[in-house]
């Protein structure tokens, strides 16, 4: 069924997995109903996150969908309606956030989706749906990080690694906004990219640890590290930190690591676990109270999103999932949605 041609009251056109590592399935499902403090959104474009990659292949074991699934974590639409106890958004508005894909939570790969309002934040009114769609579960995973867990401020000196990935260009730009000296860590290949968000460069490649520790912080480590990367790059972080003060934070902090060089600094550790609201209903108004804030910087010129300017639409789905499997992409990829 072509979904532009899905005008049925009761029912949408959808992506559906049925198996994991099995072709998407376009479909016609039951159309939801906003319930109490709930928006029914009419989807537009569906940001694509690795991690959506991994819970089509059924090897995000933290993430896991129940099949068959609508997959999708980001989206951004407009308020087709909205249920009782919902007072912050109104019929048109134009809406963004993480809002589905995992658990039992309807994803963002269909038509329309009832969405927890909590979730859900005003679009910025500078930028367009697709740009929206990409940005939910970087700019919350990078936030929740730098602000939440580090409190980034003025005249901290923050090491991103990564800092032309996901996360990580957002996370620059984050510590920038708040008047922080920032460094990213890339491949010499990245180097534009990584001092076009504001950082000073850093070849991980060319340089050990010890070595840029040394060049831009006389030796002392940096206030904030945030590891984008996980694994070695974790362990490299340990090292990196700033006696008595540093602080690390990671997004990808699932392997065994020895905390040894970072105790011996006297530095501390955060994990970020972004889903934790999604998979538990516990915390949902602060993934909203961080999208309006993504919202603010970006109207303010202070936030870009780096998108892949390839165009997928609703029956190219599986081609877009491929395309993140086989990397080099240059940004996120959207799935744009007809009406």
């Amino acid at each position: 069924m072509n979904a532009a041609t899905n005008t049925s009251n009761t029912t949408m056109t959808a992506v559906l997995l049925t198996a994991n590592g099995a072709p998407l399935q376009t479909t016609s499902i039951d159309r939801p109903v906003a319930g109490a403090g709930q928006v029914l959104v009419r989807i537009r474009a569906a940001g694509l996150n690795p991690l959506d990659a991994k819970i089509r292949a059924g090897k995000a074991g933290h993430a896991q969908a129940q099949l068959p699934a609508v997959l999708g974590i980001d989206m951004a639409g407009v308020v087709e309606a909205t249920g009782s106890g919902v007072s912050g958004f109104k019929v048109g508005d134009e809406v963004y956030g993480m809002t589905g894909g995992v658990g039992s939570v309807q994803g963002s790969l269909a038509q329309f989706a009832a969405v927890d309002a909590d979730l859900l934040a005003h679009k910025p009114a500078n930028v367009g749906m697709r740009e929206a769609a990409a940005l939910p579960l970087i700019f919350i995973t990078a936030w929740e990080g730098l602000v939440d867990r580090a409190h980034v401020r003025s005249g901290h000196k923050v090491l991103v690694h990564g800092g032309a990935g996901g996360v990580g260009h957002i996370a620059v730009q984050i510590a920038k906004a708040f008047g922080a000296d920032v460094y990213a860590t890339g491949s010499a290949e990245q180097r534009e990219v990584i001092t076009g968000y504001g950082a000073t460069f850093i070849d991980y490649r060319a340089a050990t640890v010890e070595q840029y520790v040394q060049q831009y912080t006389d030796g002392e480590g940096f206030d904030i590290v945030y590891d984008t990367v996980g694994g070695a790059t974790l362990d490299a972080s340990f090292i990196a930190a700033k006696r008595y003060h540093g602080h690390v934070v990671s997004c990808l902090g699932w392997g065994t690591h020895a905390l040894a060089p970072l105790s011996f600094r006297a530095a501390t550790y955060s994990g970020v676990f972004t889903l934790m609201p999604l998979l538990t209903g516990k915390g949902r108004a602060h993934h909203g109270e961080i999208m309006e804030q993504a919202t603010k910087l970006i109207e303010a010129g202070k936030i870009v999103v780096q998108v892949d300017q390839r165009r997928f639409g609703f029956d190219q789905a599986d081609a877009a999932y491929d395309v993140i499997d086989a990397g080099g992409t240059r940004g996120k990829l959207v799935i744009e949605i007809p009406a």
